[in-house]
């Protein structure tokens, strides 16, 4: 591919490896904190992940569609990627493998990780497509400005608005009005319908990102630092009235996970492609097939969480159990090398796509 960038590429991949582990413990209830989300308000690096694939969905943007024509073919390529991702999402969410290989209706989850990316990627292209930067920026302002609005001065139920897990916090409520039963949890949803419009934010800074990458402007890495300091700077100030929260994605929150984005692309831009120096080749190759990794990851750690080996005991757990626990090792460490292992897995599996010319677009 060429005029490729090759550190948004090691970027992408390394989000994907880092989604992996994140999601693949040996056991849930041994797990170091810095690989836990964070209890409710605040972020651990965990709590990075999710918004830095978005973010670099957004840069990605620009590189598949800034010389691209405003045509009912583009939109409909658009919309089909987006249909592709929520219907991914929907089946890892609904898939069981006994028969009928589907979930009760009623206990299917609707909101998810895909389908926010098929959302997001879909709002964040149509806005591309159709508006100069300048706009862009203010749209996303005023979505950042409007969510926080929205989410500390509406009354819920004539109760006085939270940003607490409770019924009177509106993301929540909003979830358990529209999903139901569908959603992840009872009172709310981590990828619920109104903590979306914030996470189109998130994309759009990354559109933003790959605006400066593409142009002709000297010191690019220097440009993404200080917006990505910024960035840091101004969401930690409003977390003072607006806490930084992953599972209602507040706008403090965008702000903050953009800052850090900018930072390590812009490190990682200043080495690979200023200095040419060679490293990250690994995360190029996951980078090349992400969603199908992603994907793969999901379902075939859902599947072995379901298989049993006896009556109590999954063929996760009898893997994990078998091979990783011993007494000599402490169990949270033990839990994450079977995470590792799992990643080590998927990085092999890249390698041998990207090497058989193989790359799976969804």
């Amino acid at each position: 591919m060429k005029n490729r960038i090759l550190s948004v590429d090691i970027f992408r991949g390394a989000t994907i490896i880092l989604m992996i582990l994140v999601n693949t413990p040996g056991t849930w209830s041994a797990v170091y904190a810095p690989f836990l989300h964070a209890p409710w308000h605040g972020y651990t690096p965990t709590d990075l992940v999710f918004p830095f694939f978005l973010f670099i969905v957004g840069t990605s943007i620009v590189f598949s569609y800034k010389n691209k024509p405003v045509s009912t073919s583009t939109y409909k390529k658009i919309t089909i990627r987006t249909l592709k991702l929520i219907g991914l999402g929907l089946f890892l969410g609904a898939f069981i493998i006994h028969f009928p290989f589907f979930k009760d209706f009623a206990d299917i989850r609707f909101p998810g990780v895909l389908q926010r990316i098929g959302v997001v990627f879909f709002f964040a292209s149509i806005l591309f497509l159709n508006v100069n930067w300048k706009t862009l920026i203010g749209i996303t302002a005023f979505l950042l400005v409007g969510y926080w609005l929205i989410m500390t001065l509406i009354p819920v139920n004539g109760m006085e608005s939270t940003l607490e897990r409770a019924p009177n916090n509106l993301a929540n409520w909003l979830d358990v009005q529209i999903f139901g039963s569908h959603n992840y949890k009872a009172d709310y949803d981590p990828e619920g319908f109104l903590s979306t419009i914030p996470s189109i934010a998130s994309a759009l800074m990354g559109v933003f990102t790959g605006l400066i990458l593409t142009s002709k402007l000297p010191k690019k890495e220097t440009i993404l630092m200080g917006i990505g300091g910024s960035l840091l700077i101004i969401g930690h100030l409003w977390d003072i009235v607006f806490p930084i929260n992953k599972a209602l994605w507040t706008s403090s929150f965008v702000l903050v996970t953009a800052g850090w984005a900018n930072l390590i692309l812009a490190l990682i831009y200043y080495l690979t492609d200023i200095k040419g120096i060679n490293f990250g080749v690994t995360f190029k190759y996951v980078g090349a097939n992400a969603i199908t990794l992603y994907f793969l990851s999901s379902f075939i750690s859902k599947v072995l969480g379901q298989i049993k080996i006896s009556e109590d005991t999954s063929m996760h757990q009898w893997l994990f159990n078998t091979i990783y626990v011993h007494d000599t090792i402490p169990l949270q460490l033990s839990s994450l090398l079977y995470g590792l292992t799992v990643v080590g897995f998927y990085i092999l599996l890249a390698h041998v796509l990207y090497k058989k010319g193989i790359f799976i677009k969804v």
